[in-house]
């Protein structure tokens, strides 16, 4: 196991935050997620649109009367990115602990 095999897009920490909360805790507000994560507004913004372009997270805007609504979810290929990450990182440590 090499930790190049690694999605280095999610081995980010605060994309790994996000795909983290967001399989725990399903769709949740952008206001909700940056709360969650201790995250700045521009930090979030960012790292979302680097996981939607890959097609891991969804982003829904609609308008909760005149205040513009950003809500976040995980998508199927996110939850298999993720689960694929989680299956690699323990292999590693597993390695990593046989030495």
């Amino acid at each position: 196991m090499r930790a190049g095999r690694l999605d280095r897009l999610i081995h980010e920490r605060l994309r790994l935050g996000i795909v983290t909360t967001l399989s725990r805790e399903g769709p949740l507000s952008f206001v909700e997620l940056r709360d969650r994560l201790g995250a700045t507004d521009g930090n979030l913004a960012i790292h979302a649109r680097k996981l939607e372009a890959a097609g891991y997270l969804v982003c829904a805007k609609k308008f909760a009367g005149r205040l513009p609504r950003t809500t976040f979810r995980l998508t199927a290929s996110g939850r298999r990115a993720l689960t694929s990450y989680l299956s690699e990182m323990q292999s590693l440590i597993r390695s990593a602990r046989k030495r």
